[in-house]
């Protein structure tokens, strides 16, 4: 039995997928199937139920899949110690975000860390709040930066600092004469908030709850860019993090912020309680510009 069989294992066992599971192990599906059953005709046993469309865990794949975790967390957890050992000269560390924080937040912190720890390899993946806590408890990712409100008591949260959401407005509309905007003026307005899926969209309409707003919903998007040209070509308002409106960009929106307790977000780093942040974890959360806060 050799490691990276049950690194093909875990990774079939997770994607049901031959083609997927060899894409992320960066291995030829025929290569991934031939070591897949070799260890198959190795243990005597079937480990997947291989269906039209589907792979399965069988029973004893199952009791498999859960021990090869438990190795395969070890053995990277081996690594990171002899890498932390040699200082951080050289190593890795993979970073869970939300696509609405990644592109505003995230580049200048690689520079800076990168800059003072070149040999360390950073791997970044964008997802929705859902899907990062899945690789979180999967141990697929070292840390997660997302947003409030989250509560799992298996992960370990760390608040790191709340910015503002503004609000977006196209050149010339009636609100941009006014330096604040009462939450009341939303009542008249089309607002365009992210998919349900985006915890941006539901910490946007929480605030209108609150404040007993109940806007027209003209558009949901799955990308901010997208609700910049949305609010850019007079299709609605919208509520954008502090941190995105202030990237220039050529549709000149005017932001405002809305009278009242503003509406926030608060950014948070977390990881599992049961596998503490490696030494580049925690030297890349140190390292993070606090240039948002506020």
């Amino acid at each position: 039995m050799e490691m990276n069989q049950l690194r093909y294992v875990v990774a079939l066992a997770r994607t049901g997928n031959f083609s997927r599971a060899a894409e992320q192990c960066n291995v030829s599906q025929p290569s991934l199937s031939q070591q897949i059953q070799k260890l198959e005709d190795e243990l005597g046993e079937r480990l997947f139920d291989r269906m039209n469309r589907q792979t399965k865990l069988t029973s004893h794949g199952e009791a498999l899949f859960r021990r090869a975790i438990v190795i395969l967390e070890e053995a990277d957890m081996a690594v990171r110690e002899a890498s932390e050992a040699k200082g951080l000269i050289s190593g890795s560390c993979t970073i869970g975000i939300l696509p609405t924080i990644a592109p505003y937040f995230l580049p200048e912190s690689i520079v800076l860390f990168a800059r003072k720890y070149p040999g360390v390899e950073i791997v970044v993946q964008e997802d929705t709040t859902a899907q990062l806590l899945k690789l979180l408890l999967a141990y697929e990712i070292d840390f997660a930066i997302a947003s409030h409100p989250i509560q799992d008591r298996r992960l370990e949260i760390k608040e790191l600092f709340a910015e503002e959401l503004l609000l977006a407005l196209p050149p010339g509309h009636p609100l941009t004469r006014q330096r604040t905007v009462p939450a009341s003026a939303l009542k008249r307005e089309r607002l365009i908030v992210m998919r349900q899926e985006h915890c941006l969209g539901d910490q946007v309409l929480n605030f209108c709850a609150h404040r007993d707003v109940k806007p027209t919903i003209s558009f949901r998007s799955a990308q901010l860019e997208t609700t910049h040209a949305l609010v850019s070509a007079g299709l609605g308002l919208s509520l954008i993090p502090a941190m995105a409106a202030r990237i220039e960009r050529s549709d000149a929106l005017e932001y405002r912020s809305i009278q009242g307790p503003r509406p926030k977000r608060k950014i948070i780093a977390l990881w599992p309680r049961q596998r503490p942040l490696g030494h580049a974890a925690r030297a890349f959360l140190e390292i993070m510009p606090a240039r948002f806060g506020g």
